[in-house]
């Protein structure tokens, strides 16, 4: 709810006093309720506040208690509120109006420095320690906020945001090239897995999951969470699974629908988006709200030129979850005067960093524009939902049940997938063989993957030595088919790097935009108990995804529920939507391939090959190529280098 700031003088001097209104001028180009600061010998904290909760509408950060002689700055929105403030002994009368930072103090102020394990939301937080002139703070587990840190011989700033600690006195804009490797070498949208780091050498970041004292001079960190695989649940049915979930699901879903705004969310046509829109739908219906959902439609002229069983226009399918689920205002936008090369300089202010999602950026940039001038305070999404309430990856669990010789079950499953599907057995089982056994099956292929082609210079990872340590941190996601997508999922919630970007992407286009994006796939609830599930209630009976779609009958219609046939493709249109611009295109990656400058981190040989397939034709599926992305990824890390180094 809120740009927080924070400056503490590590010797315990005064501060200087034009220190922290500096901090809090550079955070001006975001939209406030409030503006205020705190200051205290030598520590400053401030907050650029917005107010999203009827909750927040009270508060006024930084808070100083001074029967405890703490202070708090926080940009949090906490969702076991109720869990809380019971365990706090909160007074029934003032649980209503207790405001989210009140309870993280009161939290502190339980279980001391192991508060954030306590908390469920989305957060970051500085609490200034009276008693022994100490700073102690969190980030979320998943980074749904940003907190960036800056620090001297004298001084250790934090902030929301990046570009107010270059107001710190020494801090500098040089570029960290072990980050930049890091970027250039992961051909995922994963920024880095070294999560202090960030673009710049002096700045560096609180990771996700992790909390920090300052104390005695001195910065520490500790790691208050890591997600893993949970104690299976054992429960006497199908029906029994499925009334668990719903509990859950609508549990995570009701608490972040609080705010005193609209309700807003993203929907597409498939079952993550679907489901959290059709549990929301009802809860806001006693509240007697109405869910405004906002859907991203391709260009009028647009062909769609996607393989059959992708659908690169999915308004059908989206109305027919509307007219079933009921209380939605249903709006649908093409966005036409937005593509992702017209983006791109709004999206470098906004992330302060290169980034790599062109893909979808334009229309994720027109949604929360919309979205605000609705007056939404809340915005949901399904983002994580793949890993979490939808995960069920059938031919995966097929190919488990080869390995375990469950010959049984493995022959009941293919069958009834190949009738849902209308597939092909014979090769259904060369699939499932291959996955099973890749070691095998590799050693008998005519031929190996094709390895991708490497953005970054092989002389630059060579000095830099990014590829050892992307596999010291653990990092093997390399486009590999044949990888196990058990140990991927368990990786994704235990390697904290693969979800870092969607936090600071959500976080900051947030606090452009007044409004919160919240996630329910992302619920800390809702992980913990999917990941406690057998694997039989993520696939039965030919049906992968198989919970979410028996847990949503009744909530959303057959069709959606049921559908394994066809499945949305999101920006196909991208490119033809860049065509009015395809020589300017053209010149400005010219420019960029023939940049000496830019020869030290990228592989020019490569992005020459790229420009020189592209420049043949601009087929429109071109968008989703390799040779396309890197060469869009080149630009905007032009473009950063350009304007922000």
């Amino acid at each position: 709810m809120s740009a927080i700031s924070c400056i503490y003088h590590l010797k315990r001097q005064s501060l200087q006093p034009e220190l922290g209104p500096r901090l809090m001028d550079a955070l001006g180009g975001f939209p406030s309720n409030y503006i205020h600061a705190m200051r205290q010998d030598e520590i400053f904290l401030g907050c650029h506040g917005q107010w999203i909760t009827a909750q927040s509408l009270l508060e006024r950060l930084p808070i100083y208690h001074a029967e405890s002689r703490l202070a708090l700055t926080a940009d949090a929105i906490i969702d076991n509120r109720a869990e809380l403030l019971e365990q706090l002994g909160a007074a029934p009368s003032e649980r209503d109006n207790m405001t989210d930072a009140m309870i993280i103090l009161l939290s502190y102020l339980k279980w001391g420095e192991e508060a954030p394990k306590h908390l469920i939301g989305d957060f970051s937080f500085i609490i200034w320690d009276g008693r022994d002139r100490s700073l102690f703070g969190a980030r979320d587990f998943s980074g749904s906020r940003t907190l960036y840190f800056a620090r001297t011989d004298e001084h250790i700033a934090f902030s929301t945001l990046i570009r107010p600690l270059f107001t710190l006195p020494g801090i500098g804009k040089s570029l960290n090239e072990e980050w930049l490797s890091e970027f250039l070498a992961i051909p995922i949208t994963t920024e880095a897995v070294d999560l202090f780091s960030t673009v710049y050498r002096q700045i560096e970041q609180v990771p996700p999951s992790h909390s920090f004292t300052v104390r005695d001079g001195r910065i520490a960190f500790k790691r208050y969470l890591t997600i893993r695989p949970e104690k299976k649940l054992k429960l006497k049915s199908n029906a029994e699974y499925e009334e668990a979930f719903r509990e859950v699901f609508q549990t995570a879903i009701s608490s972040k629908l609080r705010t005193y705004k609209e309700v807003g969310a993203n929907l597409s046509g498939g079952l993550d988006s679907g489901s959290v829109v059709s549990f929301a739908a009802r809860a806001l219906h006693k509240e007697n709200k109405k869910l405004h959902t906002f859907s991203y439609v391709p260009v009028k002229d647009f062909q769609d030129w996607t393989p059959r069983g992708r659908n690169a226009n999915e308004k059908e399918s989206i109305k027919q979850t509307v007219n079933h689920v009921g209380n939605i205002h249903d709006q649908y936008f093409d966005f036409a005067d937005k593509n992702p090369l017209s983006v791109v300089d709004d999206w470098l202010d906004m992330m302060e960093t290169p980034y790599k999602f062109y893909e979808n950026s334009y229309w994720k940039k027109g949604i929360y524009e919309q979205a605000q001038k609705q007056g939404v305070g809340s915005l949901l999404t399904g983002s994580r939902g793949n890993w979490t309430v939808s995960w069920g990856p059938t031919i995966d669990y097929q190919a488990y049940l080869l390995r375990h010789m469950r010959w049984k079950k493995l022959y009941n499953e293919v069958n009834q997938y190949c009738a849902n599907v209308n597939g092909n057995k014979a090769r259904l089982y060369r699939v499932i063989g291959k996955k099973a056994f890749p070691s095998l099956a590799q050693r008998f292929s005519k031929g190996s993957e094709a390895e991708l082609p490497d953005l970054i210079n092989p002389a630059f990872a060579d000095r830099t030595k990014v590829y050892e340590r992307l596999e010291q941190h653990g990092y093997d996601f390399w486009g590999n088919s044949n990888q196990n997508v058990y140990e991927v999922r368990d990786k994704q919630f235990e390697k904290l790097y693969y979800w870092s970007v969607t936090g600071t992407a959500g976080c900051k286009q947030s606090l452009r935009h007044s409004l919160w994006e919240r996630d329910a796939t992302n619920d800390l609830r809702v992980i913990r108990f999917c990941l406690s599930l057998p694997e039989e209630q993520f696939v039965q009976n030919g049906y992968g995804r198989s919970l979410i779609r028996r847990a949503t009958e009744h909530y959303l219609p057959d069709a959606i529920r049921l559908n394994q046939k066809y499945r949305g493709i999101q920006g196909a249109d991208g490119l033809h939507r860049m065509l009015p611009a395809w020589n300017q295109l053209i010149e400005e990656l010219e420019t960029v391939v023939g940049d000496s400058a830019l020869s030290e981190f990228l592989n020019m040989q490569q992005l020459k090959s790229a420009l020189t397939v592209i420049k043949k034709a601009p087929e429109p599926n071109l968008i989703f190529q390799t040779e396309f992305r890197m060469l869009m990824r080149s630009l905007i890390f032009h473009r950063f280098i350009q304007k922000y180094a």
